[in-house]
């Protein structure tokens, strides 16, 4: 199985920790998120891993990737453009590792391995990791509001759960069933889904509004998945609680240095 990693931004409201470094490299309780990544996706069943690489990318060598357990090999993909894209353009750089399904995570992320051992198990086109305790994250976060959270809709159908809309200021508070973590699956037929979505905005033009974006460059993952949800696609909602962290801000790091360590 294949995962792509997203890891090109610089995180610089992380301070002085990614000064020297990308974000995938700060340690979070004594190892660099990366390494925690890594040994997630292998323990779930990753074989290939591809990370996307723009800011010092230069620093993600092999040697300091391998974080000293079985891990999955590991191959770059350079968004040469990192400081004016984002993350959906970031991604599709890897558009040709697309092909035949993958592991999907954002790069500033930490996670129980139950939490990628069980998006890895789904068996939906598109499977999203969705927290419904996601408020408690919140509690005493100053730097990171709960407007920048990736809030999930979720409608019951004949079908099971579905994800009609996630995303940043998307989604009201109250009407939300979770948060996406930027944990992900996609089946083959769902990544010929978002590359389909993705050719026919790039036809439009990379400066064109897309989605809640004001051009398809700036646009987020969560973009291309509501314009998913549109056109018919599942989007499956895999259900936590709790369990892992964003490492958006220094904030954010103190707070999940003393949490990590008992996830697994």
């Amino acid at each position: 199985m294949k995962a792509i990693i997203v890891a090109a931004g610089r995180g610089r409201r992380l301070g002085p920790e990614t000064a020297d470094i990308p974000k995938c490299m700060v340690s979070v309780g004594g190892r660099p998120i990366l390494h925690r990544q890594l040994d997630a996706l292998t323990a779930s069943g990753a074989d290939d891993v591809v990370i996307v690489r723009g800011y010092l990318g230069d620093r993600i060598a092999p040697a300091v990737v391998t974080p000293g357990k079985q891990a999955a090999p590991v191959r770059f993909v350079e968004n040469p453009d990192w400081e004016s894209n984002n993350i959906l353009t970031s991604l599709l750089y890897a558009e040709r590792e697309m092909p035949g399904g993958f592991l999907f995570s954002y790069s500033d992320i930490v996670f129980a391995t139950e939490h990628a051992r069980r998006v890895a198990a789904s068996s939906a086109d598109v499977a999203l990791i969705v927290d419904r305790r996601w408020q408690d994250a919140y509690v005493g976060r100053v730097h990171h509001p709960v407007s920048e959270a990736e809030l999930v809709k979720v409608e019951d159908t004949g079908d099971g759960p579905r994800v009609r809309r996630v995303g940043k200021r998307v989604v009201p508070a109250g009407e939300a069933a979770g948060e996406f973590i930027g944990l992900a699956k996609f089946s083959a037929a769902g990544a010929a889904a978002l590359a389909g979505v993705w050719a026919r905005a790039r036809a439009r033009g990379m400066e064109e509004p897309f989605g809640q974006a004001a051009s398809l460059r700036q646009a987020y993952l969560s973009d291309a998945l509501n314009q998913m949800a549109d056109d018919g696609v599942a989007l499956t909602p895999v259900f936590i609680d709790g369990r892992w962290r964003e490492i958006d801000t220094e904030e954010d790091l103190a707070r999940a240095h003393p949490l990590v360590d008992g996830w697994g």
